[in-house]
């Protein structure tokens, strides 16, 4: 296990964010760096396999909920899993403010799903993460439904509404929460993801279990970097405004399959599971692994949008 992994509590220094005093890693790379990164060293990291996709990307110093930062945030080296499910749209409208609209494949269906994600390498140092999210028609006019259903199923330029997003540091709940206006808390979350199998497990308020995942992981495609870069642009409320955050991710390794052979959700008890059954979805349709990724998450910026009746 790498040693930004490994440090006990004794191994932490408390920064301010928004007048919140967080632990981070003593030495990793938020400690360091604030958000401005060294990408030479970075790129010696044997984990990551280049910055070239960062280079062009500059760092803005922006003013925010959780005091003055640098977007985006980078993710260096990043795997994730997404189980897409079919789920009956007047469940998904009772869950989605009545401003969005569920991107239905057909009348009455729509989709949700439930993601996992592991940040070896990034600004604000290790950790994974879990979500139940639903995919909305974006927050926009004069494009055709049938677009957007194409490339939401493709993945390659989602937008979505989050009902949950446990985190399993305290800096990440802090930003996500604060910053993004996401439904974030910190719980026990582990997420393995290599080539062969795919795991997650992610616990509830009192460590038993909330949701698990274990699948065989779909047969891999190598891709070159800046070759793949998809866009999930996600709406959250911030103090009463509407706003929307892109995360654009550059695709390393990553495959996918419409086969369930194998593939076992476990749901269990707590805030994740509850989400997902309120959804009452009918059956997964699409299973999507990425072992090897990068991505930079922009700050949530100010957006227009209209009011639909559910």
């Amino acid at each position: 296990m790498p040693a930004d992994q490994q440090r006990t509590d004794t191994d932490t220094v408390k920064v301010d964010l928004g007048g919140r005093e967080v632990a981070v890693p003593k030495g990793g790379l938020y400690d360091r760096y604030r958000m401005r990164p060294d990408l030479d060293a970075i790129a010696r990291d044997p984990r990551v396999s280049g910055v070239d996709f960062f280079r062009p990307l500059p760092k803005t110093k922006v003013d925010s909920p959780v005091g003055p930062t640098l977007t985006p945030n980078f993710y260096y080296a990043l795997s994730s899993a997404r189980l897409t499910m079919l789920a009956p749209a007047d469940a998904i409208r009772a869950r989605l403010p009545g401003e969005l609209s569920p991107l239905e494949v057909v009348p009455g269906l729509g989709l949700v799903s439930v993601m996992f994600f592991r940040y070896d390498v990034c600004d604000i140092d290790f950790y994974t993460e879990a979500a139940v999210g639903i995919a909305v028609r974006p927050a926009r006019h004069g494009r055709l439904g049938f677009l957007d259903l194409v490339t939401g199923l493709k993945n390659e330029d989602l937008h979505s509404y989050v009902l949950s997003l446990p985190v399993s540091s305290e800096i990440a709940q802090v930003r996500g929460h604060d910053g993004y206006g996401f439904p974030k808390w910190v719980t026990g979350l582990d997420v393995e993801i290599d080539h062969r199998r795919t795991t997650a497990r992610v616990a509830n308020d009192s460590g038993g279990l909330d949701l698990a995942l274990q699948a065989p992981t779909p047969r891999q495609t190598a891709q070159a970097s800046g070759e793949r870069v998809t866009s999930l642009t996600s709406y959250t409320t911030i103090n009463g405004g509407w706003h929307s955050t892109l995360n654009q991710t550059n695709v390393l390794n990553a495959g996918t399959t419409r086969s369930t052979k194998g593939v076992s959700l476990q749901l269990g008890e707590g805030r994740m599971s509850d989400d997902l059954r309120s959804l009452r979805p009918k059956r997964t349709i699409q299973f999507d692994v990425m072992t090897e990724g990068q991505a930079a998450l922009h700050m949530p910026v100010p957006t227009s949008v209209p009011y639909r009746n559910k």
